[in-house]
């Protein structure tokens, strides 16, 4: 099911300024090539935030999801579809540029969620098209070399241990286990990041590798700057085969 379509053509130019990679800096006026980005869980806290940062730039974006939102994004297309149907998945990896997994390891893919992100990288594998994941802070690491925080969760409520380690999972186990020919970037937010804690929009951010950048305030990132930091890095393309963080 489709509502609205990006009206502009791959390969047109968009400039947009002063990007700042981190807290205090701008970058110079830059072009980009409009890009056909499609978001897998594109209504979702993260996804809906991606989408519409895209789709300010001038992307062509198409968002995949159960559920259609009540406020569409002008010049989105949107797709009501199931992400454990390999078959739903199909055209819109194979039609993109760039794929973003937006999902999250909870509800109706507590179990299969390892599942459809391993479909997901076959697809866009296949594809030959990057693929950039919304990851989560446990996977980072307090310091350099340091075990990553998943491996301790004794001050985490039991019932979120099962959806916090299949995130983890992705970045430990099987993203590194794709083969070579899949660029991937797995991009974990802050620790105080979700619906529960927004944030306001700062308009910049900080970048990290695996090691979570300290406050201050590394320790949050509103929706917006994250999308705003997620979509710099789908456009610079600096990062392969790597995880990263963004603060604030």
């Amino acid at each position: 099911m489709v509502t609205t379509k990006c009206l502009l053509p791959k390969g047109e130019l968009r400039s947009y300024g002063n990007r700042g990679a981190s807290s205090d800096a701008t970058r110079p006026l830059e072009r980009h090539l409009v890009s056909r980005i499609t978001v897998i869980g594109g209504t979702g806290y993260a996804g809906s935030a991606i989408v519409a940062e895209a789709a300010a730039r001038g992307h062509q974006v198409t968002a995949l999801s159960r559920s259609l939102p009540d406020a569409p994004i002008p010049n989105v297309t949107y797709v009501q579809g199931d992400a454990t149907d390999e078959a739903t998945l199909s055209a819109p990896v194979e039609g993109a540029d760039v794929v973003v997994g937006a999902l999250a390891p909870r509800g109706p893919l507590a179990d299969t969620f390892r599942d459809v992100y391993s479909t997901i990288a076959r697809l866009a594998d296949a594809a030959g098209v990057p693929l950039f994941v919304v990851g989560g802070y446990s996977s980072l690491r307090p310091a350099p070399g340091a075990e990553r925080f998943v491996t301790d969760l004794s001050h985490i409520p039991a019932e979120l241990h099962d959806e916090i380690r299949a995130g983890a999972a992705l970045i430990i186990e099987d993203l590194p286990a794709t083969p070579a020919t899949l660029d991937w970037v797995f991009v974990s937010p802050a620790l105080r990041f979700g619906a529960r804690m927004p944030g306001e929009r700062l308009g910049r951010y900080r970048l990290g590798d695996d090691v979570a950048v300290q406050p201050e305030d590394g320790g949050a990132i509103s929706a917006a700057d994250y999308a705003l930091g997620f979509v710099d890095l789908i456009e610079k393309g600096d990062h392969h085969r790597a995880q990263v963080n963004l603060g604030h």
